[in-house]
């Protein structure tokens, strides 16, 4: 797998999603930190850039940067909820600048639960638009998924529609919902539980295997996801001993991530699964760790399918000496996991 970086072009969108987690904030990156961001991760040895926003397509550097990223010999992405893609003549100049595939984001294929749950009208029809002129384009495409109250119970309907109206689409990732800051605190009524989205996230799962299909899920507990727990993006990372690397437009700055931690609770302890899994991410804030429950089948199954080959003894070695690790940053302490459990499921 390719190592691929992100770029924040700017933080601008049309679009308001009830859960952004990187919503407007008028800041915008300038050509010469586009391309000393572009010249770091050739440096570092990366394959490609996921250009990234708000929506990048906004941006007036997005073109110089497809161009640049292809000069230095990287693959172009781009993250885009579709808006401009659904003019054809600005899709076909970001081609022909560089940009070779698309993550677009759409969250129901009902027209009206995406129209709400992005809080622009005709949202949807200008991301079915997008999503048309892809073959023509020559390009490639994936669908991103938030994971969210308000499309937990149909995301295994998201995806039937999707490949029986883009057979193109050979890729699905679904992230559940960062709910710690920015536009979802204002929203909280959009945040779900893991048991909403458990069902239909694996009938979503069962039938893209069914199709020859592949997905990721990120911020997934492995406990929601057993029998697919080879798809977690952390669960990947972890096995696979990977990186990533996120420039941000805001106090983040530059992230170059080596850790897939969040949150764990008690039932990690007992969990074998716990050594390749992330946890639960804003445990004892957003989410309970009551909902976690532990897992007894011997994880080298599970990283034997992620590595497509039987690991090292020195890899498994690696990987089990994780078993009772915890983030430093991500892991709440003893007194807030206790008040957590004082307020009822």
């Amino acid at each position: 797998m390719a190592n691929l970086g992100y770029l924040q072009l700017t933080r601008n969108c049309y679009q308001k999603c009830h859960f952004c987690s990187n919503p407007p904030t008028g800041v915008h990156l300038d050509e010469a930190e586009m391309r000393s961001n572009i010249d770091r991760l050739v440096e570092m040895g990366y394959d490609g850039v996921i250009l990234t926003g708000g929506e990048p397509s906004t941006s007036e550097l997005l073109l110089p940067a497809l161009a640049y990223a292809r000069e230095r010999k990287l693959s172009s992405r781009m993250i885009t909820n579709g808006q401009k893609l659904a003019d054809k003549e600005f899709f076909a100049r970001c081609v022909d600048a560089g940009l070779t595939h698309i993550h677009v984001s759409i969250h129901s294929y009902r027209r009206e639960v995406h129209d709400f749950i992005t809080q622009y009208r005709g949202a949807w029809d200008v991301l079915v638009r997008c999503l048309e002129h892809v073959p023509e384009m020559g390009i490639t495409s994936d669908v991103n998924t938030v994971i969210n109250v308000w499309n937990a119970d149909h995301l295994h309907e998201n995806v039937r529609w999707l490949c029986e109206n883009f057979p193109f689409i050979r890729h699905f990732v679904w992230n559940n919902m960062d709910p710690d800051g920015n536009r979802a605190e204002e929203n909280p009524d959009c945040i779900p539980r893991h048991y909403e989205f458990q069902v239909s996230l694996e009938k979503a799962m069962d039938y893209l295997v069914s199709t020859g299909r592949t997905f990721r899920a990120e911020r997934v507990p492995l406990c929601y996801m057993r029998r697919y727990a080879w798809a977690s993006t952390e669960a990947r990372k972890i096995i696979k001993e990977e990186e990533r690397c996120i420039r941000f437009l805001d106090f983040k700055g530059f992230i170059h991530q080596k850790e897939f931690l969040h949150g764990k609770g008690d039932a990690c302890q007992a969990c074998r699964f716990d050594p390749i899994c992330a946890g639960m991410f804003s445990m004892a804030k957003s989410y309970d760790e009551r909902e976690l429950s532990p897992i007894f089948e011997d994880p080298t199954p599970v990283i034997a399918q992620v590595l497509r080959r039987q690991p090292s003894p020195q890899l498994l070695t690696r990987l089990m000496a994780r078993r009772g690790r915890r983030s430093l940053t991500e892991q709440p302490s003893l007194e807030r996991r206790q008040q957590a459990l004082e307020r009822p499921l």
